[in-house]
């Protein structure tokens, strides 16, 4: 009932965000920027935005094989597309993460734990090249641009959350606190969530020193951090924001992405368009283009999430098939007389007229 009301929440939110949005930017001309938009740019876009999505499978990939973990690239992508598919569904980031974790323990025969944590490391890391980057380009754009207080109110809550993030990854990784908090797990109900606490921290563990693996997985994160700029760029090419360089593009993208955190709207939407057009206009970008670049920017997020839709729905019929396959063999095995009795009936007749 709460996260239904929570829901409700954000969705209204979204709706106020755009309503707000629309009073100062008229729609008819966001349509029309829209529909002379540049397609060849468009269709370059989504496919470098679902190059990304292959390459985060590949960087997710190398967590998992520090598990010794067997998981095919073409598995763990598809696993991947259907996170992306219900995380644009459901109304948060995380549920993404959740179908990743779900399906590839499915698979593990009793690594689950090691499945959910290598999902877990994976979105640490990609967090921890995010906010390094936003680090960098919050001060970078605190002393390139003007409204520089706004600037610098970004720079401190983006520098705060850095920080507060970092002493989570240490608190996770450390020994010493789960040898200090252990004891908690041998009193009372907590007592029968040993085992997986236990499987838990030392899935953990086996990252601990995996330094090569955590640093491969940070650089494939970062080029993916540059190449969703890159997209951003075509897709504002596209819509004839041409006076606006690619470095401002990858000085706004993460700081864009750090504020998204905070999930005040429905996956987003509404938040992210007003966030666009705020700090293009800085730079001089009229706002119903900025607009058309926002929704046409989740257009391409969408369309590249679809084929995690069909990848479920033939998971799913396939998953169906099998549970029918051997009731039609037991079936196709019965006599046709159409009553389960009858060959017994049969039988006991012919000894009868014997």
């Amino acid at each position: 009932m709460k996260q239904n009301l929570v829901t409700v929440l954000k969705i209204l939110v979204t709706l106020a965000l755009f309503a707000f949005l629309l009073t100062r930017i008229p729609l008819q001309l966001v349509w029309s920027i829209i529909a002379e938009a540049n397609v060849p740019l468009l269709l370059l876009a989504t496919a470098i935005y679902f190059g990304a999505i292959v390459l985060g499978a590949v960087k997710w990939r190398i967590l998992v094989r520090a598990q010794d973990i067997d998981a095919s690239l073409g598995a763990l992508l598809s696993y991947s597309l259907m996170g992306l598919f219900f995380g644009n569904v459901l109304p948060s980031n995380i549920g993404g993460d959740v179908i990743r974790a779900y399906d590839l323990a499915r698979v593990t025969r009793g690594r689950a734990e090691a499945a959910a944590i290598s999902v877990l490391v994976d979105r640490l890391m990609g967090l921890f090249a995010f906010f390094s980057a936003a680090v960098v380009t919050a001060a970078l754009a605190t002393f390139m641009l003007a409204q520089a207080q706004a600037m610098e109110r970004i720079e401190v809550a983006t520098v705060i959350a850095a920080s507060a993030f970092m002493a989570l990854c240490a608190a996770l990784f450390s020994r010493r606190l789960a040898r200090r908090f252990a004891f908690l797990f041998d009193f009372g109900p907590l007592r029968r969530f040993k085992p997986i606490a236990q499987n838990v921290y030392r899935a953990l563990q086996v990252y601990r020193f995996r330094y090569t693996a955590l640093a491969l997985n940070v650089l494939i994160s970062m080029t993916i951090v540059v190449l969703t700029a890159f997209v951003w760029y075509l897709v504002g090419r596209a819509v004839g924001i041409t006076d606006v360089s690619f470095f401002t593009f990858l000085l706004f993208n993460p700081i864009i992405a750090f504020l998204l955190l905070i999930p005040i709207s429905f996956n987003g939407l509404g938040a992210k368009e007003a966030i666009v057009v705020f700090f293009f206009g800085l730079v001089g970008v009229p706002d119903a283009r900025a607009l058309a670049m926002s929704l046409l920017f989740h257009v391409i997020v969408v369309v590249t999430s679809l084929p995690g839709g069909f990848v479920w729905f033939s998971k799913r019929k396939q998953t169906a098939d099998d549970r029918r396959q051997p009731n039609d063999l037991v079936r196709a095995a019965a006599p046709t007389t159409g009553h389960p009795d009858a060959s017994s009936r049969m039988v006991q007749d012919d000894s009868r007229g014997a």
